[in-house]
This record gives C-alpha cells, structure tokens and sequence, in this order.
C-alpha cells in the first residue's frame, strides 16, 4: 500500500485556495492544497492564479500533510513587472 501524492514544481492557486488578493514582497501567506502534494521547499518558484499567469516568485518555508490537504506558508521573493502565460 503507497500514499498518494503529486509532485508540483510550481504553485498554482485559485482564490478559494488562498491566492494573494494583492502581492507583497517579503509577506508571509498561506494556502491549501486538496490531496498531498511535494513541492520544493527554500527555493523559488513560479507562482501562478487559476489562469495559468505567472505573477510571481516564491518561496515556501513550511509544507504541512494533515487530513488529505497540504497547508503551504510561502513569502514573496520577486514580483513580476508584468504576468506571463505559463501554459497555454
């Protein structure tokens, strides 16, 4: 028997998963995940909303497993001066 689990080399978010309403640099947020998931700690990554729009680099500090969901606690490393379409 396994644990079931996705591994994702970005973050995307929808809002009702906690993506930032605004954007800060060097602001802790956090935010959950359905399911479990393996995601970089330490090192930035892309973060991207629901339409596949990168908007930022990340770094997660803390990636939590409970009940079936993954918790992240991540700051914002860089804005981005303008999004870019990371999958089309």
């Amino acid at each position: 028997m396994g644990m079931p689990c996705e591994v994702n080399s970005i973050l995307k978010l929808k809002p009702s998963q906690g993506y930032p309403v605004q954007l800060e640099k060097g602001k802790r947020y956090f935010a959950q995940k359905e399911g479990y998931r393996i995601i970089p700690v330490d090192v930035p990554i892309l973060l991207v909303d629901e339409n596949w729009l990168a908007h930022a680099d990340i770094k997660i500090c803390r990636l939590t497993w409970e009940n079936g969901i993954t918790i992240i606690d991540f700051d914002i490393d860089r804005i981005y001066d303008s999004p870019f379409l990371t999958k089309s």
